[in-house]
């Protein structure tokens, strides 16, 4: 198995890289081909579509793995173009691909599909309903790749962090200790999900490629169990922090609604995503994100 892998320098991508080496020949990429800590791997710009085809004839990957996308949710509503180019154009050019030499599609989603506006968690087949242009590419890129026939994988997952790379907890953690006292949304409801969980699910589903057919196709959410809101995280956050030697004292936190910090693009009030599907389908199943809290901090702790 050959493995193409974009966006080797984002925080999934780099867990990936790690999940997925065992698997086969593993080819990573970058948008400079730079790797994280030295190296060379193979540049692909995903806001030039003109230009993959050729890498992936070049390449001739069996599996393609496309973590890479346009994640900055503000900025997209100021750079339509960019985020189209990026998470709709760049998904289905790869598709179109893949389509044609018979390779598997893996490609990562997002809950800011779904407009957020009800209180039990999101199933595959719910309507989506993106508020701001960073959904709507997202479910655009999902579309294309249906629509190309290619064999695909498609994994919506939210609240993506770990230990490496800009995330929210490494927001918390700083700003820990540049201030007394935080504020933090606390009506906005979700599932905190580790990159390298995810990358491990991911490895699950290609260790046995040969499988993957039929119903075992298509769209699934992967996100850990459970739920909380911004300011749980956040609070749980500080709370192993201080317990592990991270930061010496948690700041205060004061929890404030939406309105109170508003911003470019509006979010999913309530964006938990259903994974029974995973689990009925192909048996896998993050545990709680509390968990695999305790396992990010672990990692920054060995650091």
């Amino acid at each position: 198995m050959r493995i193409l892998l974009t966006g080797v320098d984002g925080q999934l991508g780099f867990e990936l890289q790690r999940a997925l080496a065992p698997l086969g020949e593993l080819v990573p990429s970058t948008l400079t081909g730079r790797l994280p800590g030295g190296g060379s791997g193979r540049p692909l710009d995903l806001s030039q579509p003109d230009s993959i085809d050729a890498v992936l004839d070049a390449v001739q990957p069996s599996v393609v793995v496309n973590p890479a996308a346009y994640t900055a949710v503000d900025r997209a509503e100021s750079e339509p173009e960019l985020a189209r180019r990026v998470n709709a154009e760049a998904p289905q050019r790869i598709a179109n691909w893949c389509a044609r030499h018979d390779a598997l599609l893996v490609h990562y989603s997002t809950d800011y599909v779904f407009d957020g506006r009800t209180t039990t968690p999101w199933r595959e087949d719910d309507p989506p309903a993106p508020l701001g242009v960073y959904g709507a590419t997202k479910l655009a890129g999902e579309d294309a790749i249906r629509a190309s026939g290619c064999r695909h994988l498609i994994l919506r997952t939210a609240w993506v962090y770990s230990a490496r790379f800009a995330n929210f907890l490494k927001t918390m953690l700083r700003l820990a200790g540049e201030r007394g006292e935080l504020a933090v949304v606390a009506d906005q409801i979700g599932a905190p999900t580790t990159a390298r969980g995810l990358a491990e699910v991911t490895a699950l589903l290609l260790a046995r490629p040969e499988r993957l057919e039929g119903e075992r196709l298509g769209t699934f959410h992967c996100v850990h169990a459970g739920q909380t809101s911004w300011h749980g995280f956040a609070e749980a956050i500080f709370t192993r922090a201080v317990d592990a030697g991270l930061l010496p004292r948690a700041p205060g936190l004061r929890a404030i609604a939406t309105s109170e910090y508003p911003t470019p693009a509006r979010r999913p009030a309530y964006s938990v995503l259903d994974t029974q599907r995973l689990r009925r389908v192909h048996g896998i199943a993050l545990p709680d994100w509390r968990c695999g809290l305790d396992t990010v901090i672990g990692e920054l702790v060995t650091f």
